[in-house]
Protein backbone atom coordinates (compact mmCIF):
# COMPACT_ATOMS: atom_id res chain seq x y z
CA UNK A 1 0.00 0.00 0.00
CA UNK A 2 1.32 3.54 -0.56
CA UNK A 3 -0.21 7.14 0.15
CA UNK A 4 -0.42 9.42 -3.22
CA UNK A 5 -2.43 11.85 -4.44
CA UNK A 6 -4.74 11.37 -7.51
CA UNK A 7 -2.75 13.78 -9.37
CA UNK A 8 0.22 12.33 -8.53
CA UNK A 9 -1.10 8.90 -9.61
CA UNK A 10 -2.64 10.70 -12.64
CA UNK A 11 0.99 11.95 -13.76
CA UNK A 12 2.50 8.88 -13.17
CA UNK A 13 -0.01 6.53 -15.04
CA UNK A 14 0.22 8.98 -17.66
CA UNK A 15 3.87 9.57 -18.26
CA UNK A 16 4.08 5.34 -18.10
CA UNK A 17 1.34 5.17 -20.98
CA UNK A 18 3.03 7.94 -23.25
CA UNK A 19 6.48 5.49 -22.88
CA UNK A 20 7.84 8.39 -21.47
CA UNK A 21 9.00 6.98 -18.06
CA UNK A 22 8.31 2.85 -17.20
CA UNK A 23 5.77 1.91 -14.42
CA UNK A 24 6.94 1.89 -11.04
CA UNK A 25 7.54 -1.11 -9.16
CA UNK A 26 5.04 -0.16 -6.45
CA UNK A 27 2.59 0.75 -9.38
CA UNK A 28 0.40 -2.40 -8.61
CA UNK A 29 0.46 -1.52 -5.00
CA UNK A 30 -3.57 -0.34 -3.86
CA UNK A 31 -2.64 3.22 -3.17
CA UNK A 32 -4.38 6.02 -0.62
CA UNK A 33 -4.81 9.13 -0.91
CA UNK A 34 -3.80 10.02 2.62
CA UNK A 35 -3.75 8.59 5.85
CA UNK A 36 -6.93 10.00 6.70
CA UNK A 37 -7.93 8.02 3.87
CA UNK A 38 -7.17 4.76 5.33
CA UNK A 39 -8.25 6.10 8.92
CA UNK A 40 -12.10 6.68 7.35
CA UNK A 41 -12.06 3.35 6.43
CA UNK A 42 -10.79 1.49 9.13
CA UNK A 43 -14.00 2.67 11.32
CA UNK A 44 -14.83 1.05 14.73
CA UNK A 45 -17.79 -0.55 12.82
CA UNK A 46 -15.74 -1.58 10.00
CA UNK A 47 -12.63 -3.36 12.31
CA UNK A 48 -15.59 -4.96 13.97
CA UNK A 49 -16.56 -6.29 10.88
CA UNK A 50 -12.89 -7.75 10.08
CA UNK A 51 -11.88 -9.12 13.51
CA UNK A 52 -15.28 -11.24 13.35
CA UNK A 53 -14.66 -12.76 10.04
CA UNK A 54 -11.34 -13.69 11.01
CA UNK A 55 -12.40 -15.03 14.16
CA UNK A 56 -15.83 -16.81 13.08
CA UNK A 57 -14.91 -17.80 9.70
CA UNK A 58 -18.85 -17.18 7.98
CA UNK A 59 -19.31 -19.16 5.31
CA UNK A 60 -21.09 -16.35 2.80
CA UNK A 61 -21.80 -12.47 3.16
CA UNK A 62 -25.07 -13.49 4.75
CA UNK A 63 -23.98 -15.51 7.39
CA UNK A 64 -21.30 -12.61 8.35
CA UNK A 65 -24.63 -10.18 7.82
CA UNK A 66 -26.53 -12.51 10.52
CA UNK A 67 -23.11 -12.22 12.92
CA UNK A 68 -22.69 -8.62 13.02
CA UNK A 69 -26.35 -7.95 12.98
CA UNK A 70 -26.37 -5.83 10.19
CA UNK A 71 -28.26 -5.44 6.97
CA UNK A 72 -26.69 -8.11 4.31
CA UNK A 73 -26.85 -5.17 1.41
CA UNK A 74 -24.87 -2.97 3.56
CA UNK A 75 -22.55 -5.54 4.55
CA UNK A 76 -21.98 -6.73 1.32
CA UNK A 77 -21.01 -2.89 0.27
CA UNK A 78 -18.30 -2.09 3.11
CA UNK A 79 -17.11 -5.65 2.18
CA UNK A 80 -16.64 -4.09 -1.67
CA UNK A 81 -15.03 -1.23 -0.20
CA UNK A 82 -12.48 -3.50 1.85
CA UNK A 83 -11.62 -5.76 -0.92
CA UNK A 84 -10.96 -2.86 -3.24
CA UNK A 85 -8.58 -1.34 -0.58
CA UNK A 86 -7.19 -4.76 -0.38
CA UNK A 87 -8.39 -5.35 2.94
CA UNK A 88 -10.31 -8.17 2.31
CA UNK A 89 -10.50 -11.04 0.11
CA UNK A 90 -14.30 -12.62 -1.21
CA UNK A 91 -13.56 -16.13 -2.23
CA UNK A 92 -16.10 -18.48 -4.26
CA UNK A 93 -18.32 -19.87 -2.28
CA UNK A 94 -21.27 -22.02 -2.85
CA UNK A 95 -23.51 -21.30 -5.71
CA UNK A 96 -23.28 -17.58 -5.96
CA UNK A 97 -21.54 -17.13 -2.25
CA UNK A 98 -18.96 -15.28 -1.58
CA UNK A 99 -16.57 -16.20 1.59
CA UNK A 100 -15.36 -13.35 3.02
CA UNK A 101 -11.59 -13.53 4.15
CA UNK A 102 -9.18 -11.12 6.07
CA UNK A 103 -6.35 -10.10 3.98
CA UNK A 104 -4.28 -8.23 5.85
CA UNK A 105 -4.41 -8.10 9.68
CA UNK A 106 -1.57 -5.24 10.55
CA UNK A 107 -1.13 -1.94 9.30
CA UNK A 108 1.74 0.03 10.12
CA UNK A 109 1.57 3.93 9.23
CA UNK A 110 4.74 5.58 8.87
CA UNK A 111 4.35 9.32 9.45
CA UNK A 112 6.45 12.02 8.53
CA UNK A 113 4.49 15.00 10.25
CA UNK A 114 6.75 17.94 8.88
CA UNK A 115 6.99 16.54 5.11
CA UNK A 116 3.92 14.90 5.00
CA UNK A 117 5.51 11.33 3.36
CA UNK A 118 3.47 9.01 5.07
CA UNK A 119 3.94 5.38 4.09
CA UNK A 120 1.84 2.90 5.10
CA UNK A 121 2.65 -0.96 4.89
CA UNK A 122 0.47 -3.93 5.17
CA UNK A 123 1.13 -7.28 6.86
Amino acid sequence: MKIQSMQSLKKEMQSAARGACKAPADAAQISFESVEAVIRLLTPENRFLLATIDQKKPVSIAALAQLVKRAEPNVSRTLGKLEAMGFVRLLPGVGKAKIPEVAIHRLTVDMDICTQQDRVAAA
